[in-house]
């Protein structure tokens, strides 16, 4: 695992669109695991302007994203393929039928779950994988206590996180209970991964996560075990990291 700390948001955000770029150049029909939420948004925008300014070629690439709400259709403006479409998608040259988002309106959600999984399995497995990490220490919408072991499934919202998405949604009725996410153990398999955090909220996660003991309880604290594992936080998320990690380049990702 490697830790790297960074001075601003905008400069983790450029650092995890490199190395996703890098994977990319290295194998233009790549695999790539994205995250939504506002911790992801820099990163996207470096994509785009990657692809814009510098040619970045994304045509042949293939996306899996890690979640979406149970109920709400591609079309919500509070759905996670809508955020994507708006944040990342319209604005580069992958092909659409190529950018995978769990279905959250499947009338058979778990065969919905296990055909994902066996998407993912189809493409060659996932060479990179972004993460964001919640201030309960949450990875994707595995909760505490969430199976370090488990795959693409429908999980039960924690009140903390029903909590943190009511200002995205005019009534607490209107706010999905359920989400389908990839599991822990889906996103272990992927072949590196990238976790970003920045503000001094998540200081307290990215501390237990980093240095803590490894424990469903704190689900992110798994990416102890990946092999290829990229944490990078600007100073206010690192505040808590007790060790002293030396800016340096991020080591390169072979995707093969």
């Amino acid at each position: 695992m490697e830790v790297i700390i960074k001075d601003s948001y905008e400069e983790i955000s450029a650092l995890a669109a490199r190395m996703i770029a890098q994977v990319v150049r290295g194998k233009p029909n790549a695999v790539v695991g994205l995250a939504t939420g506002s911790t992801p948004l820099g990163t996207y925008q470096e994509l785009i302007r990657l692809h814009k300014e510098e040619g970045l070629d994304l045509s042949g690439v293939t996306t899996f994203n890690l979640d979406e709400y149970v109920g709400l259709p591609g079309d919500h403006d509070q759905s996670y393929r809508w955020f994507m479409n708006k944040n990342l998608f319209n604005h580069i040259n992958i092909d659409p039928a190529n950018t995978h988002v769990p279905n959250g309106m499947a009338d058979d959600i778990e065969r919905s779950c296990e055909e994902y999984e066996e998407a993912i399995t189809a493409a060659g497995g996932i060479d990179i994988q972004l993460l964001g990490i919640g201030e309960n220490g949450h990875s994707a919408f595995n909760e505490p206590g969430s199976s370090l072991g488990s795959r693409t499934r429908v999980k039960t919202l924690d009140e903390e996180t029903i909590t943190d998405n009511a200002r995205f949604f005019e009534n607490m009725e209107d706010i999905p209970r359920y989400a389908i996410t990839m599991g822990i153990g889906t996103i272990m398999d992927s072949r590196a991964v990238i976790l970003l955090a920045n503000k001094e909220s998540k200081a307290e996660a990215i501390s237990i996560t980093v240095e803590g003991p490894i424990t469903a309880m704190v689900p992110a604290t798994i990416v102890q075990m990946h092999p290829k594992a990229t944490i990078i936080v600007d100073r206010p998320a690192g505040s808590k990291l007790t060790r002293e990690y030396p800016d340096r380049p991020a080591r390169i990702v072979n995707p093969t």
